[in-house]
Formats: structure tokens, sequence, C-alpha cells
């Protein structure tokens, strides 16, 4: 038998290359300017770096925002709406906003209203089949770990509680607040 060839560690990157890495990312992923700086760290923690000078991590991202390939608000909204729709809380979207590099003004903006919040709980209690999409009212340990569930999906406790204690096939009321800012 003979042994297997070993594979040439991959060359270091120059600024080209680097760039060449960013373009293909965009292109492929919906990213904000605080994912592709991280990407393009991650490349050269594990390449390195033969330019001259520092890597042109934050020049190559700027290049990307102002050619339009790069942008943090329709990120955001587009995040923001996908998380919505597998029934996450407020709470867990502004935190992965946050950790995708959005900032604050962005992030608000993008965050979901109440009405939006509680049609987030009603499809995680749907899909989790909690509450009104139960078989069965669920005993105090069983109910403690959906309102768990909840919390962990970003919703905050009053809504995880008016979920939960609900019983099979009986929705639970909207909140007054909610059905004043439906009409606003």
């Amino acid at each position: 038998m003979r042994p297997r060839p070993q594979k040439s560690p991959p060359k270091p990157l120059v600024e080209a290359t680097l760039e060449a890495l960013a373009i293909s990312y965009v292109g492929r992923f919906a990213t904000s300017r605080g994912r592709l700086a991280a990407y393009l760290a991650r490349k050269l923690r594990e390449r390195g770096w033969d330019g001259a000078g520092q890597p042109p991590v934050e020049r190559i991202t700027e290049k990307l925002v102002g050619l339009g390939y790069v942008d943090d608000r329709a990120y955001a909204e587009m995040k923001s709406g996908a998380m919505q729709r597998r029934g996450l809380g407020q709470r867990r979207i502004a935190q992965t906003l946050r950790h995708d590099g959005i900032d604050e003004d962005l992030s608000e903006k993008a965050a979901p209203n109440a009405a939006e919040r509680w049609d987030a709980a009603e499809r995680l209690a749907r899909r989790k089949r909690i509450g009104p999409f139960a078989t069965a009212l669920a005993h105090r340990a069983l109910r403690e770990k959906q309102i768990a569930t909840f919390l962990r999906a970003g919703h905050d406790l009053q809504t995880a509680r008016r979920w939960t204690e609900s019983a099979p096939g009986e929705l639970p009321e909207r909140p007054e607040t909610i059905a004043a800012e439906d009409w606003e």
C-alpha cells in the first residue's frame, strides 16, 4: 500500500483573494456587515495573511456595503421576519440581530410589533402542540416545561402563561394592547 500524499497547507491570503472570498460569500448568503467581517477574520485565522500591512477587512466590507451587496437594514428585516414565522419572540430576535452585528436602531425598527409577537407565539404553540393545540390539558410539570419552551424562544412570561394555561381547543384571548394597536 502506498501512503496517501499529504495535502499542502492552503496559501496565505493576499488582498485580491480576500476580496474574492468576500464577494463569493455575499453571493451565496444574505449577510450583515458584522457577519461578513467575522467571516473574513475567520478566513485570515485559518490561512494567514501574506500581504503588506494589516488585512483590509474593513475596507473590503465597506466596499461591498457601498455597492449594495450588503444591506444591514434589509438583512435585519429578513431575519426578523423569518424568525417570527418560526414562532420566535422579540427577545430572541433582538439577541440574534445583535450577534449578527446589527446596530440597535436597525434592530428596533425590524422588531415585531405586539400583534406580530402574538402571532409568533401562536405559531410556536401550534408547532409544539401547546395549550389550545394539545390533545389534553397539561399537568403542572409539563406546563412548566412548556413555559420554558416559550421563554427560550424569546417570549415574555405573561404570553407563555396565557398559551400554556389555555384548554385544548380554546384559543387565549388577545391582550387589549394588541387589539388597540391593530386599529392604529
